[in-house]
């Protein structure tokens, strides 16, 4: 028979060994009751670091904002060097010199230490003034405040459209340089017989 001076001893035993293999069962398996959190990672592809929505982009020129860019949706790539943007609207804020202009586009991309935009899809540019430029693609440098496409051009202003392959706009004097393949048509009013 035990001595009743081990029984003590040799219980808080058993009940010391039967809380640390009850730690290690729940330690190792883990909690049954809540899903795991699934990584961020995956969803994202695999250039890209962060992905935001309704981004806000300015620039600001002599203490001034020059233009403003908002996308729907912005992919940032792990450098940090381009932003990827989905559902464009670029403002040009109206100046002493020229009035604003709206760009619109279905994507694009924006480089932060170049200063520039790429815009693509249904780019669509229009002044104050009711001029309007459509284009498949379309370049903005901040340094030069220009706008450059190789691609077609249909310009729009009144009864006059135009239509060209290629084109330069300087944004502060909003003056347009077509390259080729340029041809006009007037619209006359009709007049009842």
């Amino acid at each position: 028979m035990v001595s009743p001076v081990y029984i003590r001893p040799l219980l808080a035993l058993l009940l010391l060994a039967a809380i640390v293999g009850l730690a290690a069962v729940v330690f190792r398996n883990g909690s049954h009751e809540s899903a795991p959190v699934p990584s961020a990672s995956p969803q994202l592809p695999k250039n890209i670091d962060v992905a935001l929505k309704n981004a806000r982009f300015s620039e600001i020129q002599d203490g001034v904002l020059a233009w403003e860019l908002v996308a729907e949706r912005v992919d940032y790539d792990k450098t940090g060097e381009i932003a990827y943007l989905s559902k464009i609207r670029m403002e040009f804020k109206k100046t002493a010199a020229q009035g604003a202009m709206t760009v619109t586009a279905d994507k694009g991309e924006y480089f932060s230490t170049k200063k520039k935009v790429s815009l693509t899809g249904n780019v669509r540019l229009v002044t104050e003034e009711g001029a309007s430029f459509n284009s498949d693609t379309i370049y903005y440098d901040g340094a030069s405040a220009m706008f450059t496409t190789r691609s077609p051009v249909v310009f729009r202003q009144e009864r006059l459209q135009l239509n060209a392959v290629g084109m330069d706009m300087n944004v502060k004097t909003q003056k347009a340089v077509f390259k080729s393949s340029v041809s006009s048509s007037i619209v006359m009013n009709q007049v009842p017989r």
